[in-house]
Protein backbone atom coordinates (compact mmCIF):
# COMPACT_ATOMS: atom_id res chain seq x y z
CA UNK A 1 0.00 0.00 0.00
CA UNK A 2 2.83 2.43 0.88
CA UNK A 3 4.45 1.69 -2.48
CA UNK A 4 1.19 2.49 -4.26
CA UNK A 5 0.90 5.86 -2.50
CA UNK A 6 4.51 6.62 -3.39
CA UNK A 7 4.00 5.69 -7.03
CA UNK A 8 1.02 8.05 -7.25
CA UNK A 9 3.42 10.97 -6.72
CA UNK A 10 5.61 9.93 -9.70
CA UNK A 11 9.01 9.97 -7.92
CA UNK A 12 10.93 10.20 -11.21
CA UNK A 13 9.18 13.44 -12.13
CA UNK A 14 9.73 14.80 -8.61
CA UNK A 15 13.46 14.03 -8.79
CA UNK A 16 13.88 15.67 -12.18
CA UNK A 17 12.09 18.82 -11.10
CA UNK A 18 13.91 18.90 -7.77
CA UNK A 19 17.26 18.92 -9.60
CA UNK A 20 16.21 21.90 -11.71
CA UNK A 21 14.78 23.75 -8.68
CA UNK A 22 18.04 23.26 -6.80
CA UNK A 23 19.98 24.48 -9.84
CA UNK A 24 17.95 27.67 -9.98
CA UNK A 25 18.59 28.30 -6.29
CA UNK A 26 22.33 27.70 -6.60
CA UNK A 27 22.55 30.05 -9.59
CA UNK A 28 20.91 32.86 -7.62
CA UNK A 29 22.84 32.13 -4.43
CA UNK A 30 26.27 32.25 -6.18
CA UNK A 31 27.80 30.22 -3.39
CA UNK A 32 26.14 32.08 -0.49
CA UNK A 33 23.69 29.31 0.29
CA UNK A 34 21.18 29.55 3.10
CA UNK A 35 20.66 25.84 3.66
CA UNK A 36 17.50 26.32 5.71
CA UNK A 37 15.79 28.31 2.94
CA UNK A 38 17.12 25.85 0.37
CA UNK A 39 15.71 22.84 2.21
CA UNK A 40 12.39 24.62 2.78
CA UNK A 41 12.18 25.45 -0.95
CA UNK A 42 13.00 21.85 -1.87
CA UNK A 43 10.41 20.50 0.55
CA UNK A 44 7.72 22.81 -0.80
CA UNK A 45 8.55 21.91 -4.41
CA UNK A 46 8.52 18.18 -3.67
CA UNK A 47 5.11 18.35 -1.98
CA UNK A 48 3.50 20.58 -4.62
CA UNK A 49 4.76 18.47 -7.51
CA UNK A 50 3.69 15.31 -5.68
CA UNK A 51 0.23 16.81 -5.24
CA UNK A 52 0.01 17.72 -8.91
CA UNK A 53 1.06 14.23 -9.95
CA UNK A 54 -1.55 12.58 -7.73
CA UNK A 55 -4.25 14.85 -9.18
CA UNK A 56 -2.94 13.98 -12.66
CA UNK A 57 -3.19 10.26 -11.86
CA UNK A 58 -6.79 10.82 -10.75
CA UNK A 59 -7.72 12.78 -13.87
CA UNK A 60 -5.92 10.48 -16.32
CA UNK A 61 -7.00 7.13 -14.90
CA UNK A 62 -9.26 6.43 -17.90
CA UNK A 63 -6.63 7.09 -20.57
CA UNK A 64 -3.89 5.51 -18.43
CA UNK A 65 -5.83 2.24 -18.69
CA UNK A 66 -5.42 2.37 -22.49
CA UNK A 67 -1.65 2.84 -22.52
CA UNK A 68 0.85 0.03 -22.00
CA UNK A 69 3.22 2.38 -20.16
CA UNK A 70 0.61 3.45 -17.60
CA UNK A 71 -1.94 0.64 -17.41
CA UNK A 72 -0.53 -0.69 -14.13
CA UNK A 73 -0.82 2.55 -12.17
CA UNK A 74 -2.45 2.37 -8.76
CA UNK A 75 -5.70 4.15 -9.63
CA UNK A 76 -6.11 2.15 -12.83
CA UNK A 77 -5.75 -1.05 -10.79
CA UNK A 78 -8.03 0.41 -8.08
CA UNK A 79 -5.41 -0.20 -5.41
CA UNK A 80 -6.31 3.08 -3.69
CA UNK A 81 -9.87 4.45 -3.28
CA UNK A 82 -10.46 7.58 -5.34
CA UNK A 83 -11.61 9.66 -2.36
CA UNK A 84 -8.44 8.75 -0.47
CA UNK A 85 -6.32 9.70 -3.50
CA UNK A 86 -8.00 13.11 -3.73
CA UNK A 87 -7.52 13.74 -0.02
CA UNK A 88 -3.88 12.67 -0.33
CA UNK A 89 -3.35 15.10 -3.22
CA UNK A 90 -5.04 17.94 -1.35
CA UNK A 91 -3.00 17.45 1.83
CA UNK A 92 0.27 17.27 -0.12
CA UNK A 93 -0.54 20.49 -1.94
CA UNK A 94 -1.60 22.39 1.18
CA UNK A 95 1.57 21.31 2.99
CA UNK A 96 3.76 22.39 0.08
CA UNK A 97 2.24 25.85 -0.25
CA UNK A 98 2.28 26.41 3.51
CA UNK A 99 6.02 25.67 3.57
CA UNK A 100 6.77 28.02 0.66
CA UNK A 101 4.62 30.76 2.18
CA UNK A 102 6.16 30.41 5.64
CA UNK A 103 9.83 30.18 4.69
CA UNK A 104 10.39 31.71 1.24
CA UNK A 105 8.58 34.67 -0.37
CA UNK A 106 5.41 35.60 -2.26
CA UNK A 107 7.06 35.41 -5.69
CA UNK A 108 7.99 31.80 -5.01
CA UNK A 109 4.46 31.02 -3.78
CA UNK A 110 2.98 32.63 -6.90
CA UNK A 111 5.26 30.60 -9.19
CA UNK A 112 4.32 27.44 -7.33
CA UNK A 113 0.64 28.24 -7.81
CA UNK A 114 1.21 29.06 -11.48
CA UNK A 115 2.92 25.75 -12.17
CA UNK A 116 0.32 23.80 -10.21
CA UNK A 117 -2.70 25.46 -11.83
CA UNK A 118 -1.29 25.12 -15.34
CA UNK A 119 -0.42 21.44 -14.85
CA UNK A 120 -3.57 20.31 -13.07
CA UNK A 121 -6.14 22.83 -14.24
CA UNK A 122 -5.23 23.70 -17.81
CA UNK A 123 -3.06 20.81 -19.03
CA UNK A 124 -4.44 17.72 -17.26
CA UNK A 125 -8.11 18.68 -17.24
CA UNK A 126 -8.39 20.07 -20.76
CA UNK A 127 -5.49 20.70 -23.13
CA UNK A 128 -3.86 17.27 -22.91
CA UNK A 129 -7.04 15.64 -24.22
CA UNK A 130 -8.42 18.34 -26.48
CA UNK A 131 -5.70 20.40 -28.09
CA UNK A 132 -2.62 19.89 -30.22
CA UNK A 133 -1.13 22.74 -28.20
CA UNK A 134 -1.31 20.81 -24.93
CA UNK A 135 2.44 20.19 -24.94
CA UNK A 136 3.16 23.91 -25.18
CA UNK A 137 0.71 24.72 -22.37
CA UNK A 138 2.15 21.99 -20.17
CA UNK A 139 5.71 23.19 -20.75
CA UNK A 140 5.04 26.26 -18.61
CA UNK A 141 4.39 24.15 -15.53
CA UNK A 142 7.55 22.15 -16.09
CA UNK A 143 9.58 25.35 -16.36
CA UNK A 144 8.43 26.71 -12.99
CA UNK A 145 10.63 24.68 -10.57
CA UNK A 146 14.00 26.21 -11.59
CA UNK A 147 12.48 29.69 -11.41
CA UNK A 148 10.99 28.85 -8.01
CA UNK A 149 14.48 27.91 -6.85
CA UNK A 150 15.98 31.07 -8.30
CA UNK A 151 13.37 33.38 -6.76
CA UNK A 152 13.42 31.59 -3.40
CA UNK A 153 16.87 33.10 -2.93
CA UNK A 154 16.66 36.32 -4.94
CA UNK A 155 13.07 37.37 -4.16
CA UNK A 156 13.30 39.03 -7.56
CA UNK A 157 11.80 38.02 -10.91
CA UNK A 158 14.53 39.55 -13.05
CA UNK A 159 16.07 38.86 -16.46
CA UNK A 160 17.79 35.75 -15.11
CA UNK A 161 14.47 34.27 -14.01
CA UNK A 162 12.93 35.12 -17.38
CA UNK A 163 15.75 33.43 -19.31
CA UNK A 164 15.49 30.30 -17.17
CA UNK A 165 11.71 30.18 -17.59
CA UNK A 166 11.85 30.52 -21.38
CA UNK A 167 14.76 28.09 -21.79
CA UNK A 168 13.08 25.36 -19.78
CA UNK A 169 9.79 25.92 -21.62
CA UNK A 170 11.56 25.55 -24.97
CA UNK A 171 13.45 22.45 -23.84
CA UNK A 172 10.26 20.62 -22.93
CA UNK A 173 8.75 20.73 -26.43
CA UNK A 174 11.30 18.53 -28.27
CA UNK A 175 11.60 16.41 -25.12
CA UNK A 176 7.83 15.78 -25.07
CA UNK A 177 7.51 15.26 -28.84
CA UNK A 178 10.29 12.67 -28.64
CA UNK A 179 8.34 10.78 -25.95
CA UNK A 180 5.18 10.93 -28.08
CA UNK A 181 6.98 9.51 -31.13
CA UNK A 182 8.76 6.82 -29.11
CA UNK A 183 5.44 5.84 -27.46
CA UNK A 184 3.26 6.60 -30.45
CA UNK A 185 1.15 3.43 -30.11
CA UNK A 186 0.21 4.39 -26.56
CA UNK A 187 -0.67 7.94 -27.55
CA UNK A 188 -2.81 6.71 -30.44
CA UNK A 189 -4.58 4.21 -28.19
CA UNK A 190 -5.43 6.95 -25.70
CA UNK A 191 -6.28 9.42 -28.50
CA UNK A 192 -4.00 12.11 -27.10
CA UNK A 193 -3.79 14.89 -29.73
CA UNK A 194 -0.05 15.50 -29.86
CA UNK A 195 1.61 16.93 -32.96
CA UNK A 196 3.25 13.71 -34.22
CA UNK A 197 -0.19 12.06 -34.31
CA UNK A 198 -2.40 14.97 -35.38
CA UNK A 199 -0.04 15.81 -38.24
CA UNK A 200 2.90 13.49 -38.80
CA UNK A 201 6.38 12.71 -37.56
CA UNK A 202 8.00 14.74 -40.33
CA UNK A 203 6.14 17.86 -39.20
CA UNK A 204 7.00 17.12 -35.59
CA UNK A 205 10.67 16.81 -36.57
CA UNK A 206 10.63 20.30 -38.06
CA UNK A 207 9.22 21.68 -34.83
CA UNK A 208 11.77 19.69 -32.82
CA UNK A 209 14.63 21.20 -34.83
CA UNK A 210 13.27 24.71 -34.38
CA UNK A 211 12.76 24.33 -30.64
CA UNK A 212 16.23 22.85 -30.13
CA UNK A 213 17.79 25.84 -31.88
CA UNK A 214 15.65 28.26 -29.88
CA UNK A 215 16.44 26.49 -26.60
CA UNK A 216 20.18 26.59 -27.25
CA UNK A 217 20.17 30.28 -28.13
CA UNK A 218 18.08 31.24 -25.11
CA UNK A 219 20.17 29.08 -22.77
CA UNK A 220 23.28 30.90 -24.00
CA UNK A 221 21.69 34.22 -23.03
CA UNK A 222 22.66 33.39 -19.45
CA UNK A 223 26.26 33.85 -20.58
CA UNK A 224 25.38 36.94 -22.61
CA UNK A 225 23.85 38.48 -19.47
CA UNK A 226 26.92 37.50 -17.42
CA UNK A 227 25.10 34.98 -15.21
CA UNK A 228 27.45 32.09 -16.04
CA UNK A 229 31.02 31.59 -17.18
CA UNK A 230 32.94 30.19 -20.12
CA UNK A 231 32.62 26.54 -19.11
CA UNK A 232 28.85 26.80 -19.31
CA UNK A 233 29.04 28.59 -22.65
CA UNK A 234 31.28 26.04 -24.31
CA UNK A 235 29.58 22.94 -22.93
CA UNK A 236 26.03 24.13 -23.63
CA UNK A 237 26.98 25.10 -27.16
CA UNK A 238 28.32 21.59 -27.74
CA UNK A 239 25.24 20.01 -26.15
CA UNK A 240 22.88 22.10 -28.27
CA UNK A 241 24.75 21.37 -31.50
CA UNK A 242 24.86 17.64 -30.83
CA UNK A 243 21.17 17.53 -29.88
CA UNK A 244 20.46 19.28 -33.16
CA UNK A 245 22.69 16.76 -34.96
CA UNK A 246 20.58 13.91 -33.59
CA UNK A 247 17.40 15.65 -34.76
CA UNK A 248 18.75 16.31 -38.26
CA UNK A 249 21.22 13.56 -39.16
CA UNK A 250 20.10 10.51 -37.17
CA UNK A 251 16.56 10.83 -38.53
CA UNK A 252 17.86 9.82 -41.95
CA UNK A 253 19.23 6.40 -41.00
CA UNK A 254 17.31 5.33 -37.87
CA UNK A 255 13.73 4.13 -37.56
CA UNK A 256 11.37 6.60 -35.92
CA UNK A 257 11.20 4.90 -32.53
CA UNK A 258 14.97 4.53 -32.16
CA UNK A 259 15.53 8.08 -33.36
CA UNK A 260 12.97 9.42 -30.89
CA UNK A 261 14.47 7.36 -28.08
CA UNK A 262 17.90 8.90 -28.75
CA UNK A 263 16.38 12.38 -28.86
CA UNK A 264 14.60 11.77 -25.57
CA UNK A 265 17.67 10.35 -23.83
CA UNK A 266 19.87 13.24 -24.96
CA UNK A 267 17.25 15.77 -23.89
CA UNK A 268 17.49 14.41 -20.34
CA UNK A 269 21.28 14.60 -20.47
CA UNK A 270 21.15 18.15 -21.83
CA UNK A 271 18.90 19.55 -19.10
CA UNK A 272 20.86 17.69 -16.41
CA UNK A 273 24.15 19.15 -17.66
CA UNK A 274 22.58 22.62 -17.82
CA UNK A 275 21.35 22.25 -14.23
CA UNK A 276 24.78 21.17 -12.99
CA UNK A 277 26.56 23.97 -14.84
CA UNK A 278 24.34 26.80 -13.59
CA UNK A 279 24.82 25.39 -10.10
CA UNK A 280 28.61 25.53 -10.34
CA UNK A 281 29.66 27.94 -13.09
CA UNK A 282 27.72 30.96 -11.83
CA UNK A 283 28.97 34.48 -12.44
CA UNK A 284 26.36 36.95 -11.23
CA UNK A 285 28.16 39.21 -8.80
CA UNK A 286 27.21 42.22 -10.90
CA UNK A 287 23.51 41.58 -10.39
CA UNK A 288 23.57 42.32 -6.65
CA UNK A 289 20.97 39.74 -5.72
CA UNK A 290 19.90 40.06 -2.09
CA UNK A 291 18.02 37.24 -0.41
CA UNK A 292 15.11 38.24 1.79
CA UNK A 293 14.97 36.02 4.82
Amino acid sequence: MIKSFLQLTKPGIILGNLITAAAGYFLAAQGQIDWFIFLAMCSGVILIIASGCVFNNFIDRDIDALMMRTCNRALVKKLIPLKIALLYALLLGIAGFVILFAFTNLITVFLGMLGFIVYVGFYSLYFKRNSIHGTIIGSLSGACPPVIGYCAFSNNFDIGAIIILIAFCLWQIPHSYAIAIYRIKDYKAAKIPVLPICKDIRSARKHIIGYIIAFTLVALLLAKQNYVGMVYTVVMTIMGVYWLYIAVADYKHLDNQLWAKRLFAFSILTITVLSVLISLDFNIQAHDLVAVR
